[in-house]
């Protein structure tokens, strides 16, 4: 008689792929071969591949709305009105000021205890805390930006995330910098040399895209450094910074330039236009990115006559092929998830009667693809910053 401890590797993987994500903990407490192959690359990309299939018309992602975290799915079918579908709410105990995705990881900041980071699973439940190491007296916690990333390494990933703190006075002249990187296999704090060349303005979020971070940027020393014409990338592999990136267009010193996530395979960049005139926006995705070079292709542009924004800075989505795009906007005290197409297209979803809640504040949202990544803990001992 034929024993599954006889088959070949790669049947075994085929078959404990059809179970369910939900019993992988009896699978891994079999035997040490079956906890070893659950953990395997191969085996944890068939298995992300499978939670990632979003069926067409679909966008997962999580809302950050008054201090929690929520997920939710919108749904665009053909000839039909769009479909926001609230999925629960993630977090229980904590309140968040911060979140950022990566591969299915979310980091969190606190809300009220801003000298540590939450590394968190939402799949799986699991969670890692991180105590900050350094608070410049003057700035304090909240003013460092994040980002998470990975390193390949064979047949695994190596979890990192940057922190850093950019301040620069333009009246005086003054500036402070501070650039940190927290690895996951060593837990260790590294101080990272960097002198930027480049301005990423504090209240820009980075885009989480195939291990790396980038964000919306602009040259440094000029009077224009509120303006951002570039993106820029930080590699985790090398710990470093690459170069600047120039954007398709033209920013002026009223527009904002916000960047966005395109099912982990393309960057969109949004220009929201906020001068003399009618408020207008246009989106461009990439046709190819490389460290480099950088090619766009214009996606979307909307002309809004009422002076309000369609959809905001704070975050936004897009279906590339049903071309929509979608976001938060909120007008007065109502806070609405747009959905804005072609030829005038638009629908304005509500929020606070599917909430439950009172919106009063700016919504913000990242996309989100579920993950069986195992969140590595630290060892006993072992938190040196070199």
């Amino acid at each position: 008689m034929t024993k599954i401890s006889d088959l070949p590797l790669n049947l075994v993987e085929e078959i404990l792929y059809r179970v369910p994500v939900k019993n992988m903990r009896e699978v891994r407490l079999t035997c040490k071969e079956w906890d070893t192959l659950s953990k395997s690359r191969s085996f944890s990309k068939m298995h992300n591949d499978k939670l990632s299939a979003v069926r067409e018309g679909e966008s997962v992602m999580v809302a950050m709305i008054d201090y929690n975290l929520y997920l939710m799915r919108v749904v665009l079918a053909d000839n039909e009105d769009p479909i926001i579908e609230w999925k629960g709410k993630l977090n229980k105990q904590i309140k968040i000021s911060k979140v950022f995705h990566c591969d299915g990881l979310l980091l969190c900041v606190l809300k009220d205890d801003a000298t540590k980071v939450i590394v968190w699973n939402p799949y799986w439940g699991q969670t890692r805390s991180i105590e900050c190491r350094y608070s410049h007296p003057s700035y304090g916690y909240n003013r460092f930006n994040y980002a998470l990333g990975y390193e390949e390494k064979g047949s695994c990933r190596s979890y990192k995330f940057l922190r850093y703190i950019d301040h620069v006075d333009y009246r005086t002249k003054d500036q402070f910098l501070w650039y940190e990187i927290y690895d996951f296999d060593s837990s260790l704090w590294k101080t990272l040399d960097i002198t930027p060349q480049w301005c990423i303005l504090p209240y820009q979020l980075g885009v989480f895209l195939k291990g790396n971070t980038y964000w919306p940027a602009s040259q440094r020393n000029r009077e224009e450094d509120m303006l951002n014409d570039h993106i820029i990338c930080f590699d985790f592999k090398s710990d470093s910074f690459g170069p600047l990136l120039r954007l398709p267009f033209d920013a002026g010193y009223h527009d904002y330039v916000t960047l966005s996530c395109v099912r982990e395979e393309k960057l969109a960049v949004l220009l929201t236009h906020n001068e003399a005139g009618p408020m207008e926006f246009e989106i461009w995705i990439t046709t190819k990115i490389e460290a480099e070079k950088v090619l766009w292709s214009k996606f979307l542009r909307v002309e809004e006559p009422d002076g309000y924004p369609l959809i905001t800075c704070n975050g936004f989505f897009i279906d590339e092929e049903k071309k929509f795009a979608m976001g938060f906007v909120k007008e007065g005290k109502v806070t609405t998830f747009n959905v804005v197409g072609e030829a005038g297209y638009l629908k304005k979803l509500k929020l606070v009667e599917r909430l439950e809640i009172d919106i009063h504040c700016w919504a913000n949202a990242c996309s989100y693809v579920p993950s069986v990544v195992q969140i590595k803990q630290p060892g006993k001992g072992n938190t040196r910053a070199t």
